[in-house]
């Protein structure tokens, strides 16, 4: 088994020599507790990803509603933008979609969500839970009223 202090030195250098010892057949020198942990660490990071995207998503949604007279071509852009990179996790990511079920991940997207529309509006009269619908936050053609 190779040893944490590769890990803790340089981790790149420690994935690169867990690469080389799968691909080699050494599984009785792999580091098995690390690569456990990066393995879970990458799922982690998706879903981060997911919950970063839909609350500038979300942001740009609560803009839209609460600012109808102050609508921009780069609200649009954004919230095309992050639809398509949502739908795009969760096409190359399926497991993913699983969040989307998750009272809590949204209760964290949606408070990521309200912080970035009063910090980018002033505006703090927001609603405390989302108000839609996620086939319509993910819908292409929808915005809200």
């Amino acid at each position: 088994m190779t040893t944490t202090a590769g890990y803790d030195q340089d981790v790149i250098a420690w994935a690169n020599e867990q690469a080389r010892l799968l691909r080699t057949g050494q599984f009785d020198r792999l580091d098995i507790e690390h690569l456990a942990e990066e393995i879970e660490d990458v799922g982690k990071s998706e879903q981060r990803e997911l919950a970063s995207r839909m609350a500038v998503l979300l942001a740009h949604l609560l803009k839209w509603q609460f600012q109808p007279a102050r609508p921009s071509r780069s609200w649009d852009a954004t919230i095309r933008v992050q639809r398509d990179g949502i739908a795009r996790r969760l096409q190359r990511t399926p497991s993913l979609r699983q969040s989307l079920d998750d009272p809590d991940w949204w209760r964290d997207a949606w408070d990521d969500a309200l912080a970035r529309a009063i910090e980018e509006t002033g505006l703090s009269d927001f609603p405390d839970q989302c108000p839609w619908r996620v086939a319509e936050i993910l819908d292409p053609n929808w915005k809200p009223d």
